[in-house]
């Protein structure tokens, strides 16, 4: 038999091979470029705090010395207060916002935004370091926002209650009285802030591109709003923690006077804080210094000696601001360098 015979196909050639395509390469100024300003950028904060530190030797060498013969104890319990102040903030970002945050870096990034605060007044230090940080989180540009918005509305309503609440409980409500400034001064402040809302209100009528993001920013909040409060934990971290803040800032300005010996009760220091910073709070000044003056001039008014009133305060502003600036600085250097923020 004869077998047929299947004729083998000659294997088809194969492509030259093209060579591989490699990136241009970049600029060597540009290569340069990237590491130097990544490292610029994370040592800023440490020459940031090291020249505020140099700025208020005079300032920060009073209040040490004064401080040497206060009781250790009190002022321990002051620091513990002051730690606890960072663990609210953490709990106020993270109830004002739905979406679940690592507790541990956001509560890093709060103590990082402290030492932020000493570069930009009015708190947007700390609302800078926020928003990269939940942008760093994947959370969108719009809800982000809106989360700070929440944050800063519970903050104010939270502490706004708790000044009405000392006030009634208070018997030292009467001295506050004298304190006010005589004649026509609070006419001008509201006439500014109704013409500053008669002016936002034309742009927000008027202009068409100021309006158009604003009304889906403002749409973004009120979902996020009623998301947050459906939630019982997230309603408990937003305004349990925005009440215990000024309560714990509070704190320690009591355990730094009884370390003193201030001489007053502790809820006229609750109450003396409480009101200057509600009344001074807005004043854009860096490092709470309008602040401390009104606190100072409430405990004074309030019987306290005036020296001792000025390093109480003193001493409040060293364990809240001064000595965690440096480890707050060096923490948002260390979360800029792992692209936390």
């Amino acid at each position: 038999m004869r077998k047929d015979v299947v004729p083998v196909s000659s294997p088809s050639p194969l492509p030259p091979l093209s060579p591989p395509t490699c990136p241009p390469p970049r600029p060597p100024g540009r290569r340069a470029s990237r590491p130097a300003a990544r490292l610029a950028l994370c040592l800023s904060p440490v020459l940031l705090a090291g020249y505020w530190a140099l700025a208020n030797r005079p300032v920060a060498a009073e209040g040490a010395a004064r401080l040497a013969a206060a009781d250790p104890g009190w002022l321990l319990a002051g620091a513990g207060l002051t730690c606890l102040t960072w663990v609210a903030a953490a709990c106020v970002r993270q109830g004002a916002l739905p979406d679940r945050l690592p507790p541990g870096l956001l509560l890093a990034s709060q103590f990082a935004a402290g030492a932020a605060n000493h570069v930009l007044p009015g708190g947007l230090g700390a609302h800078a370091v926020t928003l990269r940080f939940l942008r760093a989180r994947g959370v969108p540009l719009d809800r982000a926002t809106a989360s700070i918005g929440l944050y800063s509305l519970a903050r104010s309503v939270a502490r706004t209650l708790v000044l009405l609440a000392f006030l009634a409980a208070c018997p030292a409500r009467r001295r506050l009285g004298e304190l006010l400034p005589d004649g026509p001064v609070p006419v001008p402040a509201a006439a500014a802030a109704g013409g500053a809302l008669a002016v936002a209100g034309v742009l927000l009528t008027v202009v068409r591109p100021v309006r158009r993001p604003v009304t889906g920013l403002v749409r973004t909040a009120l979902a996020d709003v009623r998301a947050v409060h459906a939630r019982p934990c997230r309603v408990l971290a937003l305004w349990g923690g925005s009440a215990a803040m000024p309560l714990a800032q509070a704190g320690t300005l009591v355990c730094v006077g009884t370390s003193l010996g201030l001489g007053l009760p502790w809820e006229q220091v609750v109450l003396a804080h409480l009101a200057a910073g509600t009344a001074v709070g807005a004043v854009p000044a860096p490092g709470g210094l309008a602040v401390d003056a009104a606190v100072v001039w409430t405990l004074v008014s309030f019987g306290a000696v005036p020296a001792v009133a000025a390093a109480a305060v003193i001493g409040h502003r060293v364990l809240n601001d001064w000595l965690p600036l440096l480890p707050g600085a060096l923490t948002l250097s260390a979360l800029i360098r792992a692209k936390a923020l």
